[in-house]
This record gives structure tokens, C-alpha cells and sequence, in this order.
């Protein structure tokens, strides 16, 4: 039963979701961080309207309650699951899970919203077509927002490619990294790439680095002005809190102004050269990982001496650019609610379908 001729009261409730994923996104791109008292309230919400369609399709004896059910367990007993798996395997961070687990839960079939003249998703005017409505083929909406987001990342890719490419920066990580200035990385989300001539590796986390330079109450300037002096586990007197690495959270770590023997753009000066000596423990890593309660994203005392060295040393280093994948995830919600499932689209042109 429509509500003002709008749509089921359940799939109003659905509504309620995409403001918030909206606000995830724009949040997930300034900070990298989300609160996990989000995802509660709208899993709430699409257990609601759940119960809702349950109660209007009971007992499930026809054709829409039997579709009701196939793709209600498609949603929770394959798309969850499926999540989790993603994120234990490390495919999807753990924002990232709840918000596909919290999209399975609201949106388990295809909503259709009525609006003046024309239906979504798909755009089909009341009288006329003009646009076919295009669902994904089990009409799954969940699981066309999460094929939406898979292709809107794979143009995402190929642009970065393309950007590399017209700059003259041709490397395997072309597709998956961006090539930035070392003054640059303080502000940066992502990781260090390690980009030889075999397919590129992720290295140091941009947010480890910030917990380490917070940690020692140190900056990025600071260290390349004078990197003997932070490869001595000596030099590591008095700590400070490593906070949780964001941009936003604790101290900057690039100093503000240039030190001695480093230049305002954040190169490093010329010097004579050094025999380094040997450490038990250089930049005193273990030390530093060790003191956590929890871990610095997965980064081992090798992983991070590493990362050290490299921006000790380097001007411009290839970096992931860490995309959050809520971002595609929004807009592929977006368009799947709006125009239908993408993936459908180019299957069929492609004569699969």
C-alpha cells in the first residue's frame, strides 16, 4: 500500500538511509574515519521496513512473497556473509563492511518511489517510457549498488592510469598509485607503494607514519632534516600519545617551517656521507610498535623502517591514494535507486544477457 501515492511506508523508511550514507562519504573522504554508532540506527531502520514488507506479503504463498523471501536470503545469507569474508580476507576495511552489511539489511529487493510523472528506479514515465527500468537480474538492489560502486572504482583506476600516463609517469603502479611530493604526505590518506619492476606493493600506512613521528613527539621535517639521530633508538627519550594516525587527531607531524638543512620544499640538502652504524633496534620500530595496545594498521617493525628510509631520503614517492570505498558505494546506491543496475546494462550490450 503506497503512502500519498508515494510509495510503501517501508520503502519511505528506506529513504532515511541515503541521507546518512551521503554524510559517510563526505566524511570518509575528509577523515578516513567513521563513528561505528552509525551503522545501529540504520540497520534499525531496514529491519523496520523489513518487517514491514514480511507482514504485508504473509504467508509468502504467491509469486511476490516467494520473490520476497529469494531475495531477502540472498541479501542476508550471501551479501553479509560476504562482507565479513571481504573484510577478515582485508578486501574491505571495516567501515566498509558495515556499510555493505547495513545496505543488505535496507535494501534487499527494489524499491519504487513515485514522483511527479515518473517512476524510480529507472525512470520510467507513468504513460510513456522513455528510459527502461533497469534492475540488476535477481532485483536485488544491495547488490546493484555494490556492482555500481565496483565499476564506478574501475573508472577511478583507469583515470589514474590515464593521469600518470599524460604526465609521463608510465610505472606498474600507474593504476593504483599517485606520484607525490614528500611535503605532501602529512596530509595524505593511503600508503607508501612499493613500485619496482614487478607489480607494485603496498608498503608503509600514511596513518602508521603519523602515530610513529606523534609518538616520538617528532615531525616528518624533523626527520629528514636529521635522519642519523632518528635511527638511533637512543634518541628516543619521552613519548607522546600516537593517537590513531588521522589528519585531524593529535599534533601536525610536518613541522610548520623548514629545520636546518632542509629547504622550504621539503627537500633534503646535500650532505657529506656517513658509514651508518649498526642498531638492535633502528628507529627504535620495535620500541615503538610494541608500546601499542592494539597494532599501527598491520605494519611490522621491517614495514616501517622501510617507510622510514624511504621518506628520509626520497623527494616524491608513489603513493595509493586508500579511496574509501563508501564513496562509490554512496553513488552507487545512488544510481541504483535512480536508473537501476549498471553491470546489467553493459552485460547486455555486450550480448551476455
Amino acid at each position: 500500500m503506497t503512502v500519498l501515492g508515494i510509495a510503501t511506508l517501508a520503502d519511505l523508511l528506506r529513504l532515511l538511509v541515503v541521507p546518512a550514507f551521503a554524510w559517510a562519504a563526505y566524511r570518509d573522504v575528509r577523515t578516513r574515519r567513521l563513528p561505528n554508532r552509525l551503522w545501529p540506527p540504520l540497520v534499525a531502520v531496514g529491519l523496520v521496513a523489513l518487517a514491514l514488507d514480511a507482514a504485508a506479503l504473509y504467508p509468502f504463498a504467491g509469486y511476490e512473497g516467494r520473490l520476497f523471501l529469494i531475495r531477502t536470503g540472498f541479501a542476508l545469507l550471501f551479501l553479509v556473509p560476504f562482507s565479513v569474508l571481504a573484510y577478515r580476507m582485508a578486501a574491505f576495511g571495516g567501515a566498509d563492511m558495515k556499510a555493505l552489511v547495513t545496505l543488505a539489511v535496507v535494501f534487499p529487493g527494489t524499491p519504487e518511489y513515485i514522483v511527479p510523472t515518473w517512476v524510480l528506479p529507472g525512470v520510467t514515465w507513468l504513460h510513456d517510457t522513455v528510459y527502461p527500468v533497469v534492475p540488476s537480474t535477481l532485483g536485488v538492489t544491495a547488490m546493484s549498488a555494490l556492482t555500481n560502486a565496483v565499476l564506478l572504482g574501475a573508472v577511478f583506476v583507469l583515470s589514474l592510469g590515464v593521469r600518470n600516463a599524460l604526465a609521463g609517469r608510465v610505472s606498474p603502479a600507474m593504476f593504483v598509485g599517485e606520484w607525490a611530493s614528500i611535503g605532501t604526505l602529512p596530509d595524505r590518506h593511503g600508503s607508501l607503494l612499493e613500485a619496482g619492476d614487478g607489480l607494485p606493493s603496498r608498503g608503509l600506512d600514511l596513518d602508521a607514519l603519523r602515530m610513529y613521528l606523534r609518538w616520538r613527539g617528532s615531525t616528518l621535517a624533523d626527520l629528514r632534516a636529521d635522519p642519523e639521530r632518528h635511527r638511533n633508538p637512543d634518541s628516543v627519550t619521552d613519548t607522546a600519545n600516537p593517537t590513531d594516525g588521522a589528519v585531524h587527531v593529535g599534533p601536525r607531524t610536518d613541522g610548520g617551517t623548514s629545520t636546518a638543512g632542509e629547504s622550504v620544499d621539503g627537500t633534503v640538502a646535500d650532505a657529506e656521507p656517513v658509514d651508518a652504524p649498526e642498531y638492535e633496534d633502528p628507529w627504535a620500530a620495535e620500541r615503538f610498535l610494541d608500546s601499542l595496545e592494539g597494532t599501527a594498521y598491520g605494519t611490522d617493525p621491517a614495514t616501517l623502517r622501510e617507510g622510514l628510509e624511504t621518506v628520509s631520503e626520497a623527494d616524491a614517492v608513489w603513493v595509493s591514494p586508500g579511496l574509501p570505498f563508501v564513496v562509490p558505494l554512496f553513488f552507487g546506491l545512488v544510481v541504483s535507486l535512480v536508473y537501476g543496475d549498471v553491470l546489467t546494462v553493459v552485460l547486455a550490450a555486450m550480448g551476455l544477457l
